[in-house]
């Protein structure tokens, strides 16, 4: 998954405070981890999942050609670790409302412990505004939705857990890394029954997944452990409301500024390049 916690304390939305930053980036992004700057290197170098049994793979290609249908939403409760001031393990909890329109637009709402963010992309530019705060910034980019992010990430340390259950090929970005996994068990999460799957990825990560043991295979837990951080800090979220019935108009997806909403900008991270309107190529 792409919440290896490899970006040091690196967003900074100016004015948006600490809950924007907890809001948008990884799971444990303000940790300061010695790895962070070879995680990326390590995630790289992907096996070809040789241990992961092909019927876990079957599986998980269900679950990659569901979640690859052009419009699709859904809704995720959230609790995620960071450290205190004394290094100490914290909890926040959200809920996230995320809808997806392929390629190229994305919408999604955070409420929790610490306000509410959304976000907005429209295929040409990339919106973040903090309710609490009625502030917002944008960051013109283009490309699809996998793109945008990457991008986000590489000028702004922006990041979104569970990014792989909307890129552009969920199943080989869930397994990019996966050195071993199989299946648990079976279980039922609200009355539907459920394939229990864990996974351990390169260099330091364990993923546990749950997917409906049907032909959608639509993923309805997840929860990341992060070894080499004190505490083996956890990322949790009960996945909910799948819906890939309903179309999205491209209007769903751009942002209009509520009546005295302050437009701040974006403050990029250290070493980040210059922003530019290009997509970065695939």
């Amino acid at each position: 998954m792409n919440c290896r916690p490899r970006w040091k304390a690196a967003v900074s939305l100016s004015a948006f405070g600490f809950a924007a930053l907890l809001l948008l980036s990884s799971p444990l992004a303000r940790a300061q981890s010695k790895d962070s700057d070879a995680a990326p290197a390590a995630r790289a170098q992907s096996t070809e999942n040789d241990a992961v049994p092909a019927e876990v793979k079957e599986i998980l290609g269900r679950m990659g050609r569901t979640l690859q249908a052009k419009d699709f939403s859904f809704q995720s409760e959230t609790l995620r670790a960071y450290a205190g001031s004394n290094g100490e393990l914290l909890h926040i909890a959200h809920e996230v409302d995320v809808t997806v329109h392929r390629p190229d637009r994305l919408s999604i709402d955070i409420s929790g412990d610490d306000g509410s963010t959304q976000m907005l992309y429209d295929g040409k530019k990339l919106v973040i505004y903090g309710a609490d705060r009625n502030e917002y910034g944008s960051i013109p980019i283009s490309g699809k939705v996998d793109e945008m992010l990457a991008t986000a990430e590489a000028r702004f340390g922006v990041d979104m857990p569970l990014v792989d259950f909307f890129s552009a090929d969920p199943a080989k970005s869930f397994l990019d890394g996966v050195t071993s996994g199989g299946q648990v068990g079976k279980v039922t999460i609200d009355d539907t029954p459920c394939r229990y799957f864990f996974f351990s990825q390169a260099p330091d990560l364990q993923l546990e997944l749950w997917v409906e043991d049907n032909d959608k295979a639509i993923p309805r837990r997840l929860i990341v452990t992060y070894l080499s951080l004190p505490g083996r800090p956890q990322f949790i979220a009960a996945l909910s409301n799948w819906d890939f019935d309903t179309a999205h108009d491209d209007a769903d997806f751009v942002f209009q500024p509520p009546v005295g909403a302050k437009q701040v900008e974006l403050a990029r991270r250290a070493g980040a390049p210059q922003q530019s309107s290009e997509a970065p190529k695939p």
